[in-house]
């Protein structure tokens, strides 16, 4: 038992009557079964405690919005677009995990830029099926920044991105020269970009 009872220490009085009659020793063995009986009723069960019941997993909650599900505003001049990376996580402190994707066209030579989009899900019955979808809701990467996005991760709110880019219009586009570290916090309503790096350096 994780929690017996704490047992008395012997009194002087208890003590000098150590000739008790059966009568007595009837009782307190009676009144000790009946502690012990309480006490297994309140102690805690032993074993490993269950886990706690996870949300359904098709409930908003438990879900992030699926990349896949989305047309993106790109202008890929008739080619297909490509999610490249995502990341999921709770970005504006709902409980709600959103999701973040990377996206370009897929393009057969060269290296398209990316835009990279805060995805988060519709409320039951907004689409045409009656069911809850992904909707877009933020761009925080756009395609005439002319850069490209690898290293994408949600952390503790935050989403933070690798940015390749180039130094000059001279600069091929499939050899970046510039690499930056951008990250994505929602403050004050909106999302707020911070570089922590932007050397010009060869990557």
């Amino acid at each position: 038992m994780l929690h017996s009872p704490a047992e008395l220490e012997p009194t002087p009085e208890s003590l000098a009557h150590s000739h008790a009659r059966p009568l007595h020793w009837l009782a307190t063995a009676t009144a000790m079964a009946a502690v012990i009986a309480t006490a297994g009723l309140v102690q805690p069960a032993t074993g490993t405690p269950a886990a706690p019941t996870d949300p359904a997993p098709n409930s908003p909650q438990a879900t992030a919005p699926d990349a896949a599900a989305v047309s993106y505003p790109l202008d890929c001049k008739g080619a297909p677009q490509a999610v490249t990376a995502t990341a999921h996580g709770d970005l504006d402190g709902d409980g709600r995990p959103e999701t973040v994707a990377a996206v370009r066209c897929q393009a057969g030579s060269g290296t398209p830029p990316h835009a990279i989009y805060v995805l988060t899900q519709a409320a039951p019955g907004k689409d045409a099926t009656g069911s809850a979808g992904p909707r877009l809701v933020a761009t925080l990467l756009d395609t005439p920044q002319r850069q490209s996005a690898t290293d994408l991760t949600v952390r503790d709110g935050v989403v933070t991105a690798t940015l390749l880019g180039y130094s000059s219009p001279e600069v091929p586009r499939y050899s970046p020269d510039v690499k930056k570290l951008a990250k994505w916090r929602w403050t004050g309503g909106k999302f707020r970009q911070e570089l922590t790096d932007s050397t010009a350096r060869s990557v």
